[in-house]
């Protein structure tokens, strides 16, 4: 059973993956987590940088980017200071830009292995 209309978030989505390509995001991906009972958001996209500096270009991008063109705000934000794992939290879409260790550390991807992964180039 969906939480949601999958379609309430795309444009959401498709402003946070065209921001992380401009600033070179790195193995972009979209977990679609709609059919997850136990999923806290309906998407997450994820990407990593090669170092603090670009993590926080991407973060800065996207956050620039939703609020211009949806008018929309993170309900919460976290890891801006070491810029090691940046989350940006949209309600329905969360954006994890992480460094390329630190992605490697926690493999998200592996945790939410049963969600439907679609790759972004």
């Amino acid at each position: 059973m969906n939480k949601k209309d999958k379609s309430s978030s795309s444009e959401l989505k498709k402003i946070v993956v065209e921001a992380i390509l401009d600033k070179k995001g790195l193995e972009v991906i979209e977990l679609d987590l709609t059919n997850l009972s136990d999923a806290v958001a309906d998407y997450f996209i994820l990407c990593h940088g090669t170092n603090t500096t670009q993590v926080g270009a991407i973060a800065n991008s996207v956050y620039k980017e939703v609020k211009d063109k949806l008018g929309l705000l993170p309900k919460g934000q976290e890891g801006k200071t070491n810029a090691q794992w940046i989350i940006l939290d949209y309600f329905d879409v969360v954006v994890h830009v992480f460094l390329q260790e630190t992605r490697e550390y926690y493999q998200l991807e592996e945790l939410w292995s049963d969600a439907e992964c679609v790759e972004h180039e």
